[in-house]
């Protein structure tokens, strides 16, 4: 099954960039899309960009015009370029994959993690 494995997270300043890189090994012909989410000490999880195989994107308005998703074109990288950062983007970040079936966009597959960490 899908395998992914996150990195690229770090310290920055606010006002700073990072860009978070995601080894998606084992990648499937049937995935449909592919995300970035991120999760803070007691907080809920946060779905904040997708990009599906047709190369669409979508964002969660708190970081929309501020982060970019995309994919090299073997799809065994993922990446989100992270502009604009602001102390309340510090969490952990997740590259998550969809699971097979289906026609709707099922994330199941998720990443160990990085940390990004804003000052």
């Amino acid at each position: 099954h899908v395998q992914l494995v996150e990195s690229g997270g770090g310290s920055a300043q606010a006002g700073g960039s990072l860009r978070l890189f995601c080894v998606v090994a084992e990648f499937s012909k049937n995935t449909k899309c592919m995300g970035w989410f991120r999760q803070a000490p007691g907080k809920g999880r946060e779905g904040l960009a997708a990009i599906d195989n047709d190369g669409h994107t979508r964002y969660a308005d708190s970081v929309k015009d501020r982060f970019a998703i995309s994919q090299d074109n073997t799809k065994n990288f993922l990446y989100l370029q992270m502009n604009n950062l602001k102390p309340e983007d510090t969490s952990m970040y997740y590259c998550a994959a969809d699971l097979p079936g289906g026609s709707q966009c099922n994330f199941g597959y998720w990443g160990q993690g990085t940390q990004v960490t804003v000052s």
